[in-house]
């Protein structure tokens, strides 16, 4: 009869036993990283290409990273629900384009232009939302669909050519608060309220355990399609004062202003390391990520780098993310362990 050895405490001839422990990164951990590398990469920049952070180039750059921030905190909401939000460019440039078209020049109609583009935005938000919570069509489809009817609004509302903006929006977008450039603060002050929203009240717990386990949720009483809907409502809002704010930055906005975004809110996110499964996050951290990612495009672009080399580095930040935080390295560590010699031998039949 074949028996096995049971295991003992080991001795000095006996193979090491792997840490059973579970890697985890917390979401203050991994905040605390995208700062560290948001510092050394000005740092970076600093001793390799010193016109980069110039105070003409950092009050160049900043505006585009607030309105970043501000699409990334919307991207995380969405992600922390499970999900992922394609309608991130055409949200903006139909934003852009109402900014832009109604008004006609006119810095007395942005009052109705901010009704109709925010209007624009709940409905794109709630007819999202309905479709992921309640048919069950996967957030991908759906917000892929999404975007390409705003898109097709775009094309209506404009033909495809640029206006100029008004004035008053203009001013507003290129002022400064104490030589800060207004966009920034706007930007601080939107995560700031996101991040004691999802963090301080009981209705933002509530928001982050039904990301974590939708079953679990239901089981103590949480109606999961309500937040899975507020989710992504506040993303097309979010995504709209970013438009709003983008389209008093650049004096003649394209009609397809918002393309450049998708790729660098998703990176921002990961980076800022909440899981693309869902649960807990940080808007904080992928704010900082939208900053991290802005430098880098600031320093490339100082450096004579092209847009195709940009995107390509914003790509490899997004595997880099991935690889950090949604790889299961202790799973994948133990695996291989399980596969060595050594430990075959160990658990051979006696």
């Amino acid at each position: 009869m074949t028996t096995y050895q049971r295991s003992a405490a080991p001795t000095p001839d006996s193979p090491p036993q792997p840490n059973r422990r579970r890697l985890r990164i917390p979401i203050g951990g991994a905040a605390t990283a995208i700062v560290v590398a948001t510092a050394l990469l000005f740092l970076v920049s600093w001793l390799v290409e010193p016109q980069s952070v110039r105070h003409s180039s950092l009050l160049g750059m900043l505006p585009f990273a607030a309105v970043l921030a501000i699409v990334a905190v919307g991207q995380t909401l969405v992600v922390q629900q499970g999900g992922i939000d394609l309608s991130v460019p055409g949200m903006i440039s139909l934003t852009v384009v109402i900014m832009t078209r109604y008004p006609n020049g006119d810095s007395g109609k942005l009052p109705m232009a901010l009704v109709f583009a925010f209007g624009a935005a709940l409905a794109a938000g709630v007819l999202t939302g309905l479709l992921v919570s309640r048919v069950g069509i996967t957030a991908i489809v759906t917000t892929l669909g999404v975007n390409a009817l705003l898109y097709g609004a775009v094309l209506q509302i404009s033909g495809g050519t640029p206006r100029t903006t008004t004035e008053a929006l203009h001013d507003f977008g290129s002022g400064r608060v104490l030589g800060i450039p207004t966009t920034v603060p706007i930007a601080v002050a939107i995560t700031a309220i996101v991040a004691v929203a999802v963090k301080r009240t009981v209705a933002g717990r509530r928001f982050e355990g039904v990301g974590a386990s939708n079953s679990g949720a239901r089981a103590a009483g949480l109606v999961v399609r309500r937040y899975q809907l507020s989710a992504y409502v506040g993303a097309t809002v979010l995504y709209c004062a970013a438009g709003v704010l983008l389209a008093g930055v650049v004096s003649t906005p394209s009609a397809f202003q918002g393309d450049s975004y998708l790729l660098p809110s998703v990176a921002a996110v990961v980076l800022g390391g909440t899981s693309l499964l869902g649960g807990r996050g940080s808007v904080a951290a992928s704010a900082v990520a939208a900053l991290f990612l802005s430098q880098l495009d600031q320093l490339l672009l100082t450096s004579g780098v092209s847009n195709a080399a940009q995107n390509l580095v914003e790509a490899g930040a997004l595997v880099v993310g991935l690889a950090i935080y949604s790889v299961p390295w202790r799973r994948v560590r133990r695996s291989l362990q399980d596969r060595s010699p050594g430990r075959s031998a160990a658990v051979a039949p006696q």
